[in-house]
């Protein structure tokens, strides 16, 4: 275990006020309100802090307290503590409103003030939107009519916006102009849970802070990179929102090109938020965004069949799924080759998938270094075939951390190389700290620390490399769906993109779910 009495312990952040718009939702239930929980129980909440929930449902504040009472141990489960909840309990607050009505946003205006001047705290406000997206423009067009999008005398607004930031490009276009009349961009937070992942932030820390991993950072030592998202679970009960979206619009703007822009950016001046997104945001600009002729054999789309989980279980077709048209043409999983035009990365392709209804729950980055030359060990092999290559493994899921694959001797009169892995997990070394993903995320919004969120041109350069894709997938319609099993990595044309380049995808499977 690591001395953890030499970590440096973070202050709590400022006093303010957190708005939840959908407090009755899903995404509060499961994620805000546990993440505050846990920030509560770190010490990383101001003692002037305070949330307000706005929802359509009908409520006061006692009776959505004891809404949350249920809901809290149901998804805390053992790490839930009453006496940690009744000290955060009384500082959460009700409003019922209707997101589309103005006067819904007059009696919040009311409210938050009510609510700064009894606690006597600053009139800092985080608005976050839990909601379906049709609501994101709406609520802040709402927000600045009110007066409460203004900083004035060092007090601040910030708004926080869930994913998805529009359709495509021209309703992302829409939708960050829509803001922007509201809100300064200093003040929007689009969030991407996955950067709030500690690998992913130790991505930055791992290549720039050991000389022996950045000298070789580049496509003089690297084959190629592979990015995974798989995921076990179906599309559940959200057919209304992925029929129409799909893997490619859910996944590749948001987490991918996140992922992969954290990967591949160039080192910053400073660990400074806009420092930071300022070199993602030219990687974004120096991917080379597909040809139509090039999205044909570059861009693999799958749906899952029937199948069965690996111990037998019986899983449906998606277009079994409850909502889901039977004749349904949305994909569930995507496969991409893409090519970063800079030095550092010329030649490096870099193939990302991600799939619903997958074989293993697994997020993860693999680096494959090239080939050492093996004219030395060519009698030295077990299988007598190119030596294996050296392969950096950055796990985000499940279980956290950062594994290498060398080549080692094995014991034997008779020199023999083999391929063992070298591992390093987050909680053998530092304890395994409950969290959703979501806890850095908030604490950031609170303090004014960008660093993790997307900027409006990452994600109009998101949607600028997704649209080519769009159009050809949304002219050929696909002409083998279904074409993989439930329970599976994928169709088999995802595994020809690699072969097709002498490469395969690297087996997740191995690893053992945390």
């Amino acid at each position: 275990m690591a001395d953890m009495e030499l970590a440096q312990k973070a202050d709590p952040a400022p006093p303010c006020t957190m708005v939840i718009f959908g407090a009755r939702g899903d995404l509060a239930k499961r994620k805000l309100f546990p993440a505050l929980y846990y920030l509560a129980r770190d010490g990383l909440l101001n003692e002037q802090f305070s949330i307000l929930g706005v929802d359509h449902i009908e409520g006061n504040s006692e009776s959505y307290r004891e809404y949350l009472d249920e809901t809290m141990q149901d998804f805390l489960g053992a790490d839930f503590s009453s006496k940690l909840w009744d000290e955060l309990r009384p500082n959460v607050h009700y409003l019922q409103g209707d997101f589309l009505q103005d006067q819904a946003f007059t009696r919040l205006s009311e409210k938050l003030a009510d609510l700064t001047a009894t606690a006597q705290t600053p009139a800092n406000y985080l608005f976050y939107m839990a909601t379906p997206p049709r609501f994101f423009g709406e609520i802040a067009t709402r927000l600045q009519q009110a007066g409460l999008a203004r900083e004035e005398e060092g007090q601040w607004r910030r708004l926080v916006v869930e994913k998805p930031f529009g359709q495509d490009l021209q309703s992302a276009l829409v939708l960050n102009k829509t803001l922007h009349q509201a809100f300064q961009e200093s003040q929007i937070y689009r969030i991407d849970h996955y950067l709030g992942k500690e690998t992913v932030q130790n991505i930055l820390m791992y290549r720039l802070a050991n000389s022996t991993v950045e000298p070789i950072w580049n496509h003089r030592y690297i084959d190629h990179v592979q990015i995974t998202v798989a995921e076990t679970v179906g599309v559940e009960n959200r057919a209304g929102y992925y029929e129409p979206s799909g893997a490619l619009r859910d996944m590749l703007p948001n987490h991918l090109l996140a992922l992969m822009s954290v990967v591949a950016m160039e080192p910053a001046n400073a660990l400074d938020g806009e420092a930071v997104r300022d070199e993602q945001a030219k990687i974004l600009k120096a991917i080379r965004p597909l040809e139509p002729e090039e999205v044909l054999t570059q861009a693999i789309r799958g749906q899952y069949a029937a199948g069965a989980t690996p111990d037998g279980q019986p899983l449906r077709a998606y277009r079994d799924e409850p909502g889901v048209a039977p004749d349904s043409t949305t994909e569930t999983y995507v496969a991409l080759k893409l090519a970063i035009d800079s030095w550092r990365w010329a030649g490096v392709p870099f193939y990302l998938r991600t799939g619903k209804r997958m074989a293993g729950r697994y997020t993860e980055i693999a680096v494959q270094f090239k080939h050492a030359p093996n004219m030395m060990f060519k009698d030295s092999l077990v299988k007598r075939a190119n030596i294996p290559p050296n392969v950096l493994i950055l796990r985000i899921q499940p279980n956290e951390g950062i594994g290498m694959c060398f080549n080692t001797k094995v014991p034997s009169p008779v020199p023999q190389l083999s391929q063992v892995e070298m591992d390093f997990s987050y909680a053998d070394y530092f304890g395994q700290a409950p969290t959703t993903g979501y806890e850095t995320l908030i604490y950031d919004c609170m303090c004014g620390d960008p660093t993790l969120f997307k900027r409006a041109d990452t994600i109009e350069s998101g949607w600028s490399l997704v649209e080519p894709i769009i159009d050809v997938w949304s002219a050929l319609p696909p002409r083998h769906f279904p074409n993989y099993a439930a329970g599976s990595w994928g169709p088999e044309e995802a595994d020809a993109l690699m072969h097709n380049d002498g490469r395969s995808w690297r087996k997740c499977d191995h690893v053992k779910p945390a």
